[in-house]
């Protein structure tokens, strides 16, 4: 071919989704917060939030807006949404307004169903990972090890077109993507470690988010 007839694969059609790493210093502010919590037995049934959630977990909690604004998360996240945003295309976002936050503590057996978020804009991060999340049980070894992972899913399988990709959970990484994705976690075994994620949702300017209208 000449070089005006390349072939060049692109990706017109579907969202995006961005992982990055968070510093080691707000790793640490996030979980000596968790820590903290977990010590003050009314606090944190104050902030329990599992009502409100999808999970079958043995802990969910809302973050304090003090504390959000004090660690650098929110910086964090602002960073981090806009910059994803502007790599995908979308231009300048002018406004970024966390509307929650919340920890999720899961222990085996334990799972979060498919479910999506509000808002514009989502994410989760993890905090603490078991050493292992369990074996492929027999006789089904040939087949991949999904236990503990977070599944994303949009739309159908097609040709040319996956319906679904698995993350596995490593500590310190964050993962963000649009609210309406559809996402699940499945559970582990093996291990009486804990899976401690952090989650969001978050508003961005409409003009940004309705880039195609309303």
């Amino acid at each position: 071919m000449s070089e005006n007839n390349e072939l060049k694969v692109i990706k017109p059609f579907g969202p995006t989704i961005a992982r990055v790493k968070m510093p080691n210093e707000l790793i640490k502010n996030l979980n000596d917060y968790v820590d903290e919590i977990l010590s003050d037995e009314d606090k944190s049934k104050k902030l329990d939030h599992g009502s409100k959630l999808a999970g079958s977990v043995t802990q969910e909690f809302k973050l304090e807006k003090e504390f959000i604004d004090s660690s650098g998360y929110k910086s964090f996240l602002s960073k981090s949404v806009i910059e994803w945003l502007k790599i995908s295309g979308y231009g300048k976002v002018d406004e970024f307004k966390i509307i929650s936050s919340w920890i999720v503590r899961q222990f085996k057996n334990e799972y979060n169903p498919i479910h999506w978020h509000g808002g514009h804009v989502s994410g989760v991060g993890y905090l603490k990972v078991p050493d292992s999340f369990g074996e492929t049980p027999q006789p089904l070894t040939n087949k991949s090890n999904k236990n503990g992972n977070l599944e994303l899913v949009y739309g159908s399988r097609q040709f040319l077109s996956d319906s679904s990709f698995s993350i596995k959970p490593e500590t310190g990484y964050f993962y963000f993507f649009p609210h309406y994705m559809m996402h699940a976690v499945y559970p582990f075994t093996g291990t009486d470690e804990e899976r401690r994620s952090i989650s969001f949702n978050a508003l961005i300017d409409e003009k940004s988010f309705y880039v195609y209208g309303n």
